[in-house]
């Protein structure tokens, strides 16, 4: 398949060292425009942090490319996007939908949504406070030395 092939260039490019980030950058859009979520969860954090000169931080860019991923069930952008829901970064703040998308991440193999799915519970952020439920996330959780 080309989009995987333009992916996997993409982050040979990226990460040697020298690399052209202008090249890597062509290659993940050319990735994400032939139906890549991976190329589109990268371009995502790429907008979301900010990427050298190349790519200048821009949430109103990196937003709607994590709910694309998130929504292909791309388990990290879950969680990114949890965060930003969390934070109020790029979005309107909603522990409700933080809450719903740091489950997605997790059921989706995420292992750091699983501590944070056991926070939402135990405090009752976006979900209603169940500290018998909190516990049964949490001790998965510790299963992978995930907390804070």
């Amino acid at each position: 398949m080309k989009s995987s092939r333009y992916y996997d260039e993409a982050l040979a490019e990226a990460e040697r060292p020298g690399a052209d980030l202008h090249k890597a950058l062509r290659l993940l859009n050319r990735a994400y425009m032939h139906g890549d979520h991976r190329a589109g969860y990268a371009l995502a954090t790429w907008h979301l942090h900010g990427k050298g000169d190349v790519v200048p931080r821009n949430l109103a860019k990196a937003v709607p490319l994590l709910r694309e991923a998130a929504n292909a069930d791309h388990a990290e952008a879950a969680y990114d996007l949890a965060v930003c829901y969390e934070k109020g970064v790029g979005v309107k703040k909603s522990e409700r939908k933080a809450a719903r998308f740091y489950l997605k991440a997790a059921l989706l193999g995420d292992k750091q949504s699983l501590y944070e799915v056991g926070r939402c519970y135990w405090h009752g952020l976006g979900v209603k406070r169940d500290r018998s439920i909190a516990g049964a996330w949490l001790d998965q959780a510790a299963k992978f030395k995930i907390s804070e």
